[in-house]
């Protein structure tokens, strides 16, 4: 069972919709006492680092789901999602995040980068994952996001992409469970739809 995390700033509609049309089961999480009931979790968001911090903060889901990372459950973060699984984030001032991945989210600041990234994207895989299985390596995936996750491991990158600099497009934790992807997997037709069909594979 897919568990889809809500603390008030993901795109819930979108990804439970494509889980729907994958017939992949989900259910929303809304109460630390549903985690008991699912294998997989998928956090999703759109927004600020901060806020969605504050957000998962009161609504007590901090220790639910480093206590699911620890017993190495597969875990998805999706744009914002991914990025609250830094130890740090700077949007729009300095804030933990979970702590999941080791590394700091930080604003594009190139002078020749354009913010937002918004648009479509290829990636180049620097380590193999089992959430890439059947992957296109020649496939866009459609990214918005303004923040970069910089790892402080590079044995964390599983993806690179490149928009003036090559920034971290999906990452993942030394024990492969957890995973963070910047794009939007669920807006990324049928290379996206591959992705998410594989991490419901994931062995719980």
């Amino acid at each position: 069972m897919i568990g889809i995390l809500d603390y008030g700033m993901g795109n819930l509609s979108s990804v439970t919709n494509t889980f729907d049309y994958l017939g992949i089961e989900s259910i929303i999480i809304e109460d630390p006492e549903q985690f008991n009931k699912i294998s997989h979790l998928v956090i999703p968001g759109v927004g600020s680092f901060a806020e969605a911090m504050d957000n998962i903060t009161k609504r007590n889901f901090i220790e639910p789901i480093r206590d699911f990372d620890a017993k190495c459950s597969p875990i998805l973060g999706i744009c914002l999602g991914m990025q609250l699984l830094a130890e740090f984030g700077t949007e729009p001032y300095e804030v933990e995040g979970l702590g999941l991945i080791k590394g700091r989210v930080e604003l594009f600041k190139e002078k020749e980068i354009r913010v937002p990234h918004v648009g479509w994207n290829g990636i180049q895989i620097v380590h193999d994952h089992p959430i890439l299985e059947e992957v296109k390596k020649s496939a866009d995936f459609y990214f918005v996001h303004s923040y970069k996750f910089v790892v402080e491991d590079d044995t964390s990158i599983v993806a690179l992409t490149d928009y003036g600099i090559n920034f971290p497009s999906i990452v993942m934790n030394d024990k492969k469970n957890t995973v963070g992807i910047q794009f939007h997997p669920e807006k990324s037709q049928k290379q996206g739809l591959q992705i998410l069909t594989n991490f419901a594979k994931l062995n719980a």
